[in-house]
């Protein structure tokens, strides 16, 4: 599970207490909700489907993917038996269709276990990034949303690159090392840090 309403708001509180600027932020936008998605391959498929797309995009393709999966997107043999032509026709590109069957063939093989990832951040962004398909991107979104762990910070991130300049009031958008430094100090809440970026970033985009 993503970070609790309680664990979000003591470290949203963290870091209004840490920085002014992100404290005049919270009070002129208020706190974000939480992010939570279950465990399991469902959500890192969203994850991949949600590469390079919009979210409305993204959205049509997860419920024609989940039609042609017989209603079950957890069910990576279903899945792995769908030939790439299906794929395609669910609305994947052929090289997104060749990373679900790559998923879908680690976690049957027993390569991947989302039980049992890496209690080091680190270690288990490698453990994802191992399959083809997984970026950094999206191995950091899966360990934030579905398993919570509270210092992930998705650097790579567009929007939370434009919301970091924003909100610590840089001219510029910083690129994502620049952005990682920047969130250094905010260390263990950088996952909060994250999910603030996205909340004054929607906001923003109204």
């Amino acid at each position: 599970m993503g970070l609790s309403a309680p664990a979000l708001a003591a470290a949203i509180e963290a870091l209004a207490a840490a920085d002014p600027r992100l404290a005049a932020a919270i009070d002129r936008i208020g706190a974000p909700e939480p992010r939570i998605r279950p465990r399991g391959p469902a959500t890192l498929l969203r994850a991949i489907i949600g590469q390079q797309v919009s979210v409305k995009a993204a959205a049509s393709i997860w419920n024609r993917l989940e039609a042609a999966a017989g209603g079950d997107a957890n069910d990576l043999a279903r899945l792995a038996a769908l030939s790439p032509e299906e794929l395609r026709a669910a609305g994947l590109s052929g090289q997104k269709a060749s990373y679900v069957h790559a998923l879908a063939a680690a976690v049957i093989a027993g390569h991947l276990d989302f039980a049992s990832l890496p209690e080091d951040d680190e270690q288990a962004v490698l453990a994802l990034t191992a399959i083809k398909g997984i970026g950094r991107w999206t191995a950091e979104i899966y360990l934030l949303f579905a398993e919570g762990r509270p210092d992930v910070f998705p650097g790579g991130d567009l929007a939370v690159q434009i919301e970091m300049g924003r909100l610590l009031g840089l001219p510029a958008r910083p690129p994502e090392k620049a952005t990682r430094l920047l969130a250094e100090p905010f260390r263990p809440h950088r996952g909060a840090l994250a999910i603030l970026c996205w909340h004054s970033y929607n906001i923003t985009a109204l």
